[in-house]
């Protein structure tokens, strides 16, 4: 191809220019949203708001480790926190059957 600059097999130089869609609040997405982002089941609960844009910018970048960095200690705080609400609650209804708590 007379008309290239670029040499065959060369790789691009920016990142896609995607707008971000924005989100209806900053942890919690709607149906609709993670649908959209084609979220699997299994990952659509109260954190999936932020995993919309932390495998936005991950595809964005090409995964590459250093990128997202924000967005990926964001999500799993949210997936840390909401484990120990989980625990605080079996604790709770382990205290109230009189069972032993771990």
């Amino acid at each position: 191809m007379a008309g290239d600059s670029a040499p065959r097999g060369s790789y691009p130089t920016s990142l896609p220019n995607r707008p971000p869609k924005p989100l209806t609040s900053l942890t919690e997405a709607t149906r609709e949203e993670m649908r959209d982002a084609k979220l699997p089941i299994a990952y659509r609960d109260s954190c999936a708001g932020l995993l919309i844009p932390l495998n936005r910018c991950r595809a964005d970048s090409w995964y590459l480790p250093w990128r997202c960095e924000d967005e990926r200690h964001s999500y799993e705080k949210c997936q840390y926190d909401e484990f120990k609400k989980r625990v605080a609650k079996m604790n709770e209804l382990r205290a109230e059957k009189g069972a032993r708590s771990n």
